[in-house]
């Protein structure tokens, strides 16, 4: 049975019984009568509870640097040449450290300073709109391997795969972020037979038929490109997006930053969330950004862009966050 048949099987009149809820579903509970948003809650909970800062590795030219639990260490093809505490050592010794074996941007210092206070929430967190992010962060003091620190287990896209899908250069995040959203509208949108299906099958079927997996297809960077997925889910396109942003690692991009999946169990969303840890006047802070891939591409599909706006930002009064995954 293919798509169209199964829409045409399931009919107009089924859908219309659940339209009711699946409203409610997604467009009540921002705040307005019910509920609230990001711009509103407190985020700082949501990002601490799921952050582990911990089985890090950044490359180095001849050396590498390594976090594990209480330990940060610096290597060479020989082995370890230098161990540390994260808790008990000094910011300055680390420095001397980095000296001593010629430790590019401090990596040791960096991270003795700040793995302890992400670890205990000690930090203040910003959130910011898509377009004022790059910005705010482009001149601040900026933590390339502590930012990298927090890209816990997340599947990392091969950088040439990433590059060529969105035909930029996966170093430059800024760039990445809205080629991401020209690369999803060209090589693919947003599955609405499979919605549709997934409305019927949750607000009318209460999950007694798994409608949704007619509708499957690859979802890959590689079925992308070869026009072999016929559409993306939020879900899907959330991780797409992290998987491209944390290609390249934190210390070689143009601007540090780590990605996170962002969910919304109240409206059965997902999205993208972009952080950035930075260090001013002694702080520790965390800017934060949400983008939302399926709402870009979505508007774009029914070429509603000038109506609705072009969807990809994501700190508005329009999502809320339920939880913020550092991992998959």
């Amino acid at each position: 049975m293919n798509r169209r048949k199964l829409l045409k099987l399931l009919g107009g009149g089924v859908a219309t019984v659940g339209s009711g809820k699946a409203l409610y579903n997604t467009q009540v509970g921002y705040g307005v009568v019910t509920g609230t948003n990001v711009r509103e809650q407190d985020l700082k909970p949501l990002l601490t509870e799921w952050m582990r800062v911990d089985d890090y590795r950044a490359e180095l030219d001849e050396h590498a640097v390594e976090l594990s639990g209480d330990t940060v260490a610096v290597t060479d093809g020989d082995g370890v040449v230098a161990e540390r505490s994260v808790t008990d050592t000094a910011p300055e010794e680390a420095a001397e450290i980095d000296d001593e074996y010629g430790l590019a941007g401090g990596p040791v210092e960096e991270l003795v300073r700040t793995v302890p206070a992400l670890r205990a929430g000690d930090f203040v967190v910003e959130g910011a709109k898509f377009d004022e992010f790059f910005e705010r962060i482009a001149d601040a003091d900026s933590l390339p391997f502590a930012t990298g620190a927090t890209r816990d287990g997340y599947d990392y896209a091969d950088a040439e795969t990433v590059g060529a899908f969105v035909d930029a250069d996966p170093a430059d995040p800024e760039r990445v972020v809205t080629a991401l959203r020209a690369a999803f509208r060209e090589h693919s949108s947003y599955d609405k037979p499979r919605y549709v299906a997934g409305s019927i099958e949750d607000n009318v079927l209460f999950g007694t038929v798994d409608l949704r997996k007619h509708f499957e297809s690859p979802v890959g960077f590689g079925a992308l490109e070869s026009g072999k997925a016929t559409g993306l889910f939020c879900t899907e396109l959330t991780r797409r997006s992290t998987e491209a942003l944390h290609a390249v690692p934190a210390h070689e991009a143009t601007a540090p930053v780590v990605a996170m999946f962002v969910s919304d169990t109240r409206h059965k969303h997902a999205y993208t969330g972009v952080a950035s840890l930075l260090r001013e006047d002694g702080e520790l802070v965390m800017a934060i950004t949400f983008l939302d891939y399926m709402h870009s591409t979505l508007y774009d599909d029914l070429k509603l862009t000038g109506v609705l706006g072009d969807g990809l930002d994501a700190y508005n009064s329009r999502h809320r966050a339920t939880d913020v995954y550092w991992h998959r």
